[in-house]
């Protein structure tokens, strides 16, 4: 074979190596753009994780704690210039503080989901409203009127006895969330609740066993 034969014949063995280079390049290059779409699209699975979602229960809990909250507001704003202790007056300023937060953020839960929020009627509560004598703790239209009537040692020891009742039931309610709720956030709330107003419970029950009102300061 001539000179110029091999030349010709190494040059076309080196565009077939290369050309075979190409394709395995290729191919290598294709498995990787499709591992990191892969990728992309857990990525995005991932982020609309179903951590978010929330199911009924969840939807009952805030229709249900926004308007039992709101009467254990209006129950607590009474104590301001009825009650005679201050230690009373205190607990009823701690309850104000803790659940009207919790009011709003629920009410912001309901209209993300596109549920019913519960009115409120006159700017207070309506206690005769559907499904609020269900509730566990709420307080009917005569309790609350009597309990409006009332002032000093009085006004405290019936205003303790209604608010552990009232908070009973919200522990029982939330109990329920967090075993049955879906919706991280008010499973997260539920417990709050759980704690926050056990707590209260012990404390309203050792301030009745003192005599409620012994503290006039």
């Amino acid at each position: 074979m001539s000179s110029s034969m091999r030349t010709l014949a190494r040059r076309a063995a080196l565009v077939v190596a290369v050309g075979a280079s190409a394709v395995v390049l290729v191919a290598c290059g294709g498995d990787g753009a499709d591992r990191a779409a892969a990728g992309a699209h857990h990525g995005d699975a991932a982020s609309h994780s179903p951590t978010g979602a929330h199911n009924a229960q969840d939807v009952t809990f805030a229709q249900g704690m926004i308007p039992h909250h709101r009467q254990a507001l209006e129950m607590a704003r009474l104590a301001g210039d009825r009650a005679s202790s201050g230690r009373v007056k205190d607990l009823a300023g701690r309850i104000e503080k803790a659940q009207d937060p919790e009011i709003r953020t629920m009410t912001g839960w309901l209209k993300t989901w596109g549920e019913d929020v519960p009115a409120s009627k006159g700017g207070g509560m309506d206690h005769s409203g559907p499904g609020h004598s269900g509730m566990p703790g709420m307080m009917g239209e005569q309790d609350m009127a009597a309990l409006e009537r009332l002032t000093g040692k009085a006004f405290d020891v019936q205003f303790l006895t209604l608010m552990v009742e009232h908070h009973e039931g919200a522990v029982q309610m939330a109990r329920t969330e967090r075993a049955e709720g879906r919706y991280a956030p008010a499973k997260a709330m539920a417990g709050d609740i759980i704690t926050g107003q056990s707590a209260e419970i012990r404390e309203m029950n050792s301030l009745l066993g003192d005599g409620a009102s012994r503290d006039k300061s």
